[in-house]
């Protein structure tokens, strides 16, 4: 209930100076900190102490010291949590390539490489053997194409842009046929057809939404045809009657009628995931050897690099994409290119790729396991939160996570986190600020903890809050 005026007054009245608050800091972070800064975020914690005030949520403190320490241990907790604008957190959803917290995790040769060209020059653009300018897709470009089989490949910053840049280099002001049912919607409300009509290219759309037949197709294509073009539905599944165009009949029916084309995969992988007893996504190598000219997927999905939109083919397609001015636009960092030839290597030489590979890793951790995982996790839970929580072990379903492999979930083993006087939500939120912060996700009225995201049980002992 919020304060009479007088009361507030008074209270408002006991708060001590912005000088007192910056002085009452600990040294080492008066030490650490220009004092503007200092000042400024010393205001903001007694901006916030104000406006709880006002309204009556969260009354001072008695006393001026017991305030002045109040409002220094805030900061402080602030100046910890505000260095970066986002901070390392326990990824506790069991979704392996999480969107929200970050997508693939980085193998450490990629991190190691990342931070050689961090803190190095590096031959980026520069050709060592002739002593002048460079390209930088040569960092990446014939690893590849030993990979995926192409003839020539660029390098975007995300998958998105080399739809874009693809669309814009080889169709603009052409058509491009699609089929109906495969004119998705990615992440973020971003749709094919948005991307298609920014790159200048004009969409026509071919059969139904669950049926496409290859008639569809040899009907739809006339002079202004410039592509093909095949999206690969890795966010979503129509199931029952159904029919769509294998990717080798289409690329018969371009060659006879003199068109290209081109398939975005998405998510796509550089290995047949089936032999690590995952569900199958199409490969890479596979399209490009039925044939089609230009390929568009992912680096930082079922790939488990940095983020990249990789675009393979044929050298024909790829110059003039490369030369294409929003190339530049598009282009990736060097930090990214590190990352990504570090990666590319890993699939080229690891002698045990689903080791050395975290997201392979991740994907294939048995259920036997996760049960050893789970009852550890739980031992250390249970210490922390103490017996007014209850704490099981049960069996789940974990997601792969960015729309790869839609509907194919993997078995799990979780915990969930209980409490007879709190919310499911509550519990979440009072996790979400623990320290380190522990993200899960709710599920049949329990806060839920899934160990396949979780390689280390001790990264549960956390620092908790009340609740």
């Amino acid at each position: 209930m919020p304060p009479n005026a007088d009361d507030l007054s008074d209270a408002l009245r006991q708060m001590p100076s912005v000088d007192e608050c910056v002085r009452a800091l600990a040294p080492e972070v008066q030490n650490s900190f220009n004092r503007g800064y200092l000042v400024s975020m010393v205001r903001a914690v007694q901006d916030q102490l104000r406006r709880a005030l006002a309204a009556g949520t969260d009354p001072l403190p008695t006393g001026r010291q017991a305030i002045l320490e109040q409002i220094a241990r805030r900061t402080e907790h602030q100046i910890a949590a505000s260095g970066t604008g986002w901070r390392a957190v326990v990824n506790a959803t069991g979704v392996v390539i999480h969107t929200n917290l970050g997508r693939a995790m980085l193998a450490e040769a990629a991190i190691d490489a990342i931070s050689l060209a961090a803190r190095s020059a590096i031959t980026l653009e520069y050709d060592l053997e002739k002593g002048g300018r460079g390209d930088r897709d040569r960092m990446v470009e014939d690893d590849l194409c030993a990979l995926t089989g192409a003839q020539a490949a660029t390098v975007v910053n995300n998958n998105a842009a080399a739809v874009l840049l693809a669309l814009n280099t080889l169709a603009e002001g052409r058509e491009v046929i699609v089929s109906r049912g495969e004119l998705i919607e990615i992440g973020g409300s971003f749709r094919i057809p948005d991307v298609m009509r920014k790159s200048g290219a004009r969409l026509r759309e071919v059969g139904t939404t669950n049926r496409t037949h290859l008639r569809d197709y040899a009907e739809a294509i006339g002079p202004e045809t410039a592509l093909l073009l095949k999206v690969h539905p890795s966010n979503y599944r129509v199931i029952g009657f159904t029919a769509s165009v294998a990717i080798a009949d289409l690329c018969r029916l371009a060659a006879a009628r003199g068109v290209e084309v081109m398939e975005d995969l998405g998510s796509g992988a550089l290995v047949d995931l089936r032999r690590f007893g995952l569900h199958p996504e199409p490969v890479v190598r596979d399209r490009i050897e039925a044939g089609t000219g230009l390929v568009t997927f992912s680096g930082d999905k079922l790939l488990g690099g940095p983020q990249a939109g990789i675009i393979a083919g044929r050298r024909d397609l790829i110059e003039p994409i490369r030369n294409n001015p929003l190339k530049r636009a598009l282009r990736c960092d060097k930090l990214s290119l590190a990352a990504l030839s570090a990666t590319l290597g890993i699939y080229l030489r690891a002698a045990d790729l689903v080791q050395t590979l975290p997201v392979l890793r991740l994907l294939t951790r048995s259920p036997q396991e996760l049960e050893i995982a789970a009852h550890r996790a739980r031992e250390i839970l249970a210490q922390r939160l103490g017996g007014e929580f209850e704490i099981t072990v049960a069996a789940s379903i974990s997601e792969i996570g960015s729309g790869a492999m839609p509907g194919e979930g993997i078995e799990t083993r979780v915990l969930k986190v209980r409490h007879p006087g709190h919310s499911a939500g509550a519990i979440a939120a009072m996790f979400r600020r623990a320290n380190p912060a522990i993200i899960g996700r709710i599920s049949e009225d329990a806060f839920t903890l899934d160990l396949r995201t979780i390689e280390d049980p001790s990264v549960l002992a956390a620092s908790f809050p009340p609740i």
